[in-house]
């Protein structure tokens, strides 16, 4: 935004000490005039000292003082005014020093480089506390735009394939003129469900790092039975077996988005098992303040370095990438998208004897934050 120019702050400090200095000089010259000089007498004054012979003698009054006091007076001013001046400079630019830094880093960020950083010496005062703030908010955007970065590459990567599949798929049919139509159209339909479920995850996910939906009272154990009995159907054909049982857990948030949550955990857990005769279980609870969900499966062995990457975009586990319902690659980054829109985390641990153990925690109904229980 275009301002005028105007005085720049150290030029401000400078005159208001200055200001202050010659004000506070004059304040001192007035109270030695008031409370001294207004005593003495105006008139002709002669010391008579009957013990001494000769001439009385002279003793100035009001007058000769003030002839004497006020060319001093006038360059105590001056003096005062100029020192105030100089010191104040000097001063004032020592203050602001650290400004400059922020400015100067501040300036490198609008650029787009995010990788500098104040590091302000010295001990804690209030400009080296704005500077480790600026440090902290500068960190977590390189980390946010890098992460944005990284998920905009993935997810381009991820789009180009059912597309370029797609592609290869007309063209060969095109060429081909024994092609079986029916095998052609089924193929295009697997592909092209692929691409719209891909397109669904990534603007839920979206949806769920912007936390727009509007909070209300959600009980985490009847979306567990819930997604237990709409995925009941998929853990037959798959002969897994699911439970689901715990006490009530009542929170705050978007029962749309924890719907999803808890079914993206269910499916998961039913799609990544054993070949036949694995389990799934869900358990629902509070702990102290927060309501706890797990969910836990069985399954082949997990490398215990893989599963916390098993939360970011488009991360799947060795092994976990085969079937016709294994998914984009986004089901747990959305879980964890949508625990942290409503302040809550998501933790991973590899099965004792495979498989994985997912737990949530989420804010009590009692501990959630003030605004939604207004607007809940």
């Amino acid at each position: 935004m275009a301002r005028s120019p105007g005085p720049s702050v150290r030029l401000k400090l400078t005159l208001s000490y200055a200001g202050f200095l010659v004000v506070a000089g004059a304040l001192l010259l007035a109270v030695v005039w008031v409370f001294l000089l207004r005593y003495v007498p105006d008139t002709i004054i002669v010391d008579v000292a009957p013990s001494r012979p000769g001439p009385g003698q002279f003793v100035p009054n009001r007058s000769d003082l003030e002839r004497a006091f006020a060319p001093r007076v006038a360059w105590a001013m001056v003096f005062l005014l100029v020192f105030g001046l100089l010191g104040g400079w000097f001063l004032a630019g020592r203050m602001l020093a650290p400004l400059d830094r922020i400015t100067d880093a501040t300036r490198r960020a609008a650029e787009g480089s995010l990788a500098h950083r104040i590091r302000m010496p010295g001990r804690q005062d209030e400009f080296r506390e704005l500077a480790d703030a600026f440090d902290t908010m500068l960190a977590r955007l390189e980390a946010q735009v890098a992460e944005q970065q990284r998920f905009a590459a993935n997810a381009s990567h991820e789009l180009r394939t059912p597309l370029a599949v797609t592609r290869t798929l007309l063209e060969v049919g095109a060429q081909d003129p024994d092609r079986d139509t029916d095998e052609l159209l089924r193929r295009l339909e697997a592909v092209n469900a692929r691409a719209i479920d891909l397109t669904e995850a990534l603007l839920l996910l979206s949806r769920a790092d912007r936390g727009a939906f509007t909070p209300e009272r959600v009980d985490l154990s009847l979306l567990a039975e819930e997604a237990v009995e709409t995925l009941l159907p998929l853990a037959d054909a798959r002969s897994v077996e699911m439970s689901v049982g715990g006490d009530a857990a009542p929170t705050v948030g978007s029962h749309a988005l924890l719907l999803q949550l808890v079914s993206n955990l269910v499916h998961n857990a039913v799609v990544h098992n054993l070949p036949g005769g694995g389990t799934v279980r869900v358990v629902t609870g509070m702990r102290a303040d927060d309501v706890v969900l797990t969910v836990e499966n069985t399954g082949e062995p997990l490398d215990p370095r893989l599963v916390p990457t098993l939360v970011e975009p488009f991360q799947r586990g060795g092994g976990r990438t085969h079937g016709e319902h294994t998914g984009v690659g986004l089901g747990l980054a959305i879980v964890r998208s949508i625990a942290e829109a409503h302040h809550g985390t998501v933790s991973l641990a590899p099965g004792p004897g495979g498989g994985l153990r997912v737990t949530v925690r989420l804010p009590g109904e009692r501990v959630v934050p003030a605004a939604w229980r207004g607007s809940s």
